[in-house]
């Protein structure tokens, strides 16, 4: 596995030119497409953690529940991307699917941030917005964000699956997860490079399969 002095090694930032961004940039593609190439390989030994994941994910949107995603910084976005997946389509025309990002309601995140504390920002909405046999996906590249503890403790409560899609390292969060999947590597970015690909490849997975299988409960969602 490539570890973090390896892409020091690799990502030599020459003296100031034109031609030296040009090696930069060179030096970086080829730093990435080598830690890439090495983390496909590891996240494929992680086959069945993931199918776990698209299992649960498929289940609750076939029997009309709803997906809850959170993430912080980067992994925000990510949440973000997940639930426009979902919510508009990936790559096949069909209804949309039930899904919010937690992170998007500015009114709501700093209401609860200014009244309850930045730790409470998504286990709130959680308690707020969840229901026995909706499923919580929570991103974090290290594992130990607190707000994301806590949400995973308030899905929990209120009997919904968690996912969990974090960084290499043994964590808090996996603790609360029903399923956890671990990115192979340690590089923050790269994390979140990879969580984009588990993005696509769970919803590919979730719109194929519901397509075989005709869909979401009827009358949940039109």
């Amino acid at each position: 596995m490539i570890s973090n002095d390896d892409v020091a090694a690799v990502q030599v930032f020459p003296p100031d030119a034109v031609a030296s961004y040009t090696e930069a940039v060179a030096a970086a593609v080829a730093c990435r497409s080598i830690m890439l190439h090495d983390a496909y390989a590891h996240l494929a030994l992680r086959a069945a953690t993931l199918a776990a994941a698209a299992e649960r994910l498929v289940r609750a949107l076939r029997e009309g529940h709803k997906v809850l995603v959170a993430g912080n910084g980067g992994s925000a976005a990510e949440a973000q991307h997940f639930a426009a997946e979902l919510v508009g389509r990936f790559k096949r025309e069909r209804a949309p699917y039930a899904a919010l990002a937690l992170t998007t309601d500015s009114s709501i995140l700093t209401a609860i941030a200014n009244d309850y504390g930045y730790a409470d920002v998504f286990a709130r909405q959680v308690l707020g917005l969840g229901q026995p046999g909706d499923v919580l996906i929570a991103y974090s590249t290290s594992g130990e964000s607190e707000n994301l503890v806590r949400a995973a403790q308030a899905a929990r409560s209120r009997q919904m699956t968690v996912i969990a899609v974090t960084g290499e390292r043994r964590n808090r969060l996996e603790r609360q997860a029903d399923v956890a999947l671990h990115i192979p590597l340690t590089d923050t970015a790269v994390v979140q490079e990879l969580q984009m690909a588990v993005t696509h490849i769970l919803c590919d997975i979730a719109e194929a399969e519901l397509a075989r299988t005709g869909g979401v409960a009827e009358g949940v969602v039109h």
